[in-house]
């Protein structure tokens, strides 16, 4: 069974490739490891060594705290909130979000005004 650390850094991992547009042959290449690791690591079947966590990092130009992020966060927190547990899981969720960030700064700031008052009404 893994280890709910591992499979948090694993779906961490999975949800910056998403974001960046990178496959796992593209993040293994630059790792220099095999695609079917990186599927094991985002999974959380395998765990990843602090050095190759390290290449992942680099790899997707992040700090290496960037997997570690929401790991004290009790997932009790996030009842009676409208957004889901497992947001960056989410494959859709990270498709709405990189393609918000290929949108040009000036148009994203006022798509996201307009969310804020679509959401303060409803």
């Amino acid at each position: 069974m893994a280890h709910p650390v591992d499979v948090h850094v694993g779906k961490r991992i999975r949800h910056r490739r998403w974001l960046v547009g990178m496959t796992q042959q593209q993040l293994a290449e630059q790792v220099g490891i095999k695609f079917q690791q990186i599927q094991k690591y985002e999974t959380g079947a395998n765990r990843v060594s602090a050095s190759r966590l390290w290449d992942i990092s680099e790899a997707l130009d992040v700090p290496v705290s960037f997997f570690f992020e929401g790991l004290d966060t009790a997932p009790e927190a996030a009842q009676g909130d409208a957004v889901p547990a497992d947001l960056m899981g989410d494959k859709e969720a990270l498709d709405l979000v990189r393609s918000y960030y290929a949108i040009p700064e000036n148009q994203r700031r006022r798509l996201f005004d307009l969310a804020r008052v679509l959401s303060d009404v409803a």
